[in-house]
């Protein structure tokens, strides 16, 4: 595949040669989202049912274990947060709204229905849960300021800038029954 080429343009008595242009960008940011998006779903549905990869079936919320619990009692032992993220484990409101977010932020990203507000929500959480690993010294991290928490986050940017622009979703009819409320895009 040949890539664009693009005709330079006189700007101020300068000629400036643009970036060359390609179809494929969007499709990449496309297909991340909607990897980032099953990533939150899949996290939802183990929770949920225990399907035996971060969630063991006798954990499963259906089975009355919390969703919550064996991520904020753990993963805050030296986080100068610690008593905040332990007192919330295994809060019942917590819970429903952790999984509320992880079902929300999936469904949004693979979708590409209401992408916004998907990613503040991702944001939102994905940060949370960063806080709640800080010092990232407990996960064996080999950066002690960035792991995949703010890695995910700019994905969620990504996703969010993008959305004018988002290809393989069911955005066009969503955006015909929204209007021109761009934040419900």
């Amino acid at each position: 595949m040949a890539v664009p080429t693009a005709t330079p343009v006189p700007h101020g008595g300068a000629t400036e040669t643009p970036v060359p242009t390609t179809r494929a960008l969007p499709i990449a940011i496309a297909v991340t989202r909607m990897l980032m998006g099953f990533y939150f779903l899949w996290a939802f549905l183990d929770k949920v049912f225990g399907l035996g990869f971060a969630t063991p079936a006798e954990r499963a919320w259906i089975n009355g274990g919390s969703p919550t619990t064996g991520f904020l009692s753990n993963a805050t032992a030296e986080s100068p947060l610690a008593g905040l993220f332990t007192a919330l484990a295994g809060v019942p409101l917590v819970d429903w709204l952790f999984m509320l977010g992880l079902l929300g932020v999936g469904v949004t990203l693979l979708t590409g229905i209401g992408v916004r507000i998907g990613a503040i929500a991702g944001v939102a959480m994905l940060f949370l849960m960063y806080l709640a690993e800080f010092p990232l010294t407990l996960t064996g991290a080999t950066n002690p300021l960035i792991d995949s928490h703010i890695i995910d986050m700019g994905v969620m940017a990504i996703a969010f800038f993008a959305v004018p622009t988002q290809r393989l979703s069911l955005a066009r009819p969503w955006r015909a029954l929204v209007g021109d409320k761009t934040w419900l895009w």
